[in-house]
């Protein structure tokens, strides 16, 4: 049988079933359009995540999707803000903007989110490739080791790093860009004199490039993140003998390990990856990934962007790239900004008021925490990017944007 004959025919078929791809397929069916969200897993599957939701994911949470049901939160159910914590000892305490916010249970909030959208899901089928035809794309997945066909008038690729779109799209992207081990274990807590109501994250580069520790569910997470390649047991290890000798952190034998790789590169750099013809990218995929480790937030917003850039391309047929980069523009500058030294320094880029924890600071302990955070960017030297991070930023105070040359 031929692929038309056996072909689900669609207005927008959307790989993944994250806060992405969520709030793009909301878009979509509130604007009366056909959509098909692809998931290779059966549902809810489990997401590897600290599930510490941003003021912003929250808000947007709440106005897209409604309330917020306790099944879909962990113990706590709520985080205040985050902890920076460097080498000196010197730690700055920031409370996020309006309040505490949710501390999600990935597997169930990404599901819920999903079934309010109103797209229908495909789950356990596997996205395997796609063909755009100019007017269309044709994409194949597997279903129970059979084929199954699609016709989208739009694809967005939503899945996060596993980049099944975007390999598709751009073939040999996935092997130039560095990858980094994203792991965390959890540990009964014997002793912990870390506040279970932040989040933790040190600006310490002999720990690794994104190390971080909260409590959740009657256990401390101890979480690490390195350029791939390097021994996750031994990093891990390293980061729990430092939290015992300066934090008098004591823990029990780590339980129920979790490891991913991430591409969270871009967000650093400005070298988002945006998509190609009728094929858009969103979410992690693209590069979005903010600062301590949450990426739920701008899941949802660029997963909005994408929707919302498809609906204008189905009502003016007007070209999606285009509109969809002019769009997207704005959620570039929100990301980028909390990896931004200068924006950290002298703006406010995060969601909670770090530059008047700063101002608390003796105006030498002030000066320290600075330098300590450049400091911290040399880290990044081997993959070339902290004169990139740094020219970004320049570029962004002066001119008020990130270029869109560095697109892809």
């Amino acid at each position: 049988m031929s692929f038309i004959e056996n072909v689900k025919k669609v207005d927008a078929l959307i790989v993944g079933t994250g806060p992405a791809a969520a709030a793009c397929a909301k878009r979509l069916v509130d604007a009366g359009c056909e959509t098909v969200a692809l998931e290779s897993r059966e549902l809810p599957r489990h997401k590897a995540c600290s599930g510490i939701l941003s003021p912003r994911g929250h808000r947007f949470l709440l106005e897209n999707f409604g309330p917020l049901p306790k099944e879909i939160l962990h113990t706590p159910s709520s985080a205040s803000g985050v902890t920076f914590h460097f080498p000196s000892m010197r730690s700055v305490s920031i409370n996020f903007d309006g309040g505490p916010t949710p501390h999600l249970h990935r597997k169930y909030a990404d599901h819920w989110a999903m079934l309010r959208s109103g797209a229908e899901i495909h789950d356990q089928t596997e996205f395997t490739g796609l063909s755009d035809k100019g007017t269309h794309v044709d994409v194949a997945a597997t279903r129970d080791g059979l084929p199954v066909n699609y016709r989208a008038r739009f694809v967005i690729g939503a899945e996060g790093p596993s980049l099944a779109v975007v390999r598709a799209v751009y073939p040999d992207y996935a092997r130039k860009i560095p990858w980094f081990v994203v792991g965390q274990k959890f540990h009964p807590i014997i002793d912990c004199p870390l506040d279970d109501r932040y989040f933790h994250f040190w600006f310490n580069a002999e720990l690794g490039h994104y190390t971080w520790s909260h409590a959740r569910d009657g256990r401390q997470i101890v979480g690490v993140g390195f350029l791939k390649g390097d021994n996750f047991d031994a990093r891990h290890q390293r980061v729990v003998e430092y939290l015992e000798k300066k934090h008098h952190v004591r823990l029990g034998p780590s339980e129920s390990p979790e490891i991913v790789t991430a591409n969270f590169g871009p967000s650093l750099i400005n070298r988002y990856i945006f998509g190609r013809g009728r094929v858009l990218i969103t979410g992690q995929a693209a590069g979005f990934f903010n600062m301590i480790a949450e990426g739920m937030s701008c899941a949802l917003h660029s997963g909005a962007v994408a929707g919302e850039a498809a609906v204008e391309a189905f009502r003016t047929s007007k070209d999606i790239q285009r509109i969809y980069r002019g769009m997207i523009a704005s959620e570039v500058r929100r990301c980028s900004d909390q990896w931004n030294p200068l924006e950290i320094a002298f703006g406010r880029p995060h969601e909670a008021d770090f530059r008047a924890a700063l101002k608390r600071l003796a105006p030498g302990e002030r000066r320290g925490v600075i330098r300590e955070i450049f400091s911290f960017i040399r880290l990044y030297a081997p993959l070339k990017w902290g004169r990139q991070i740094l020219w970004q930023s320049v570029c962004r105070r002066f001119t008020g944007r990130y270029p869109s040359n560095r697109w892809l």
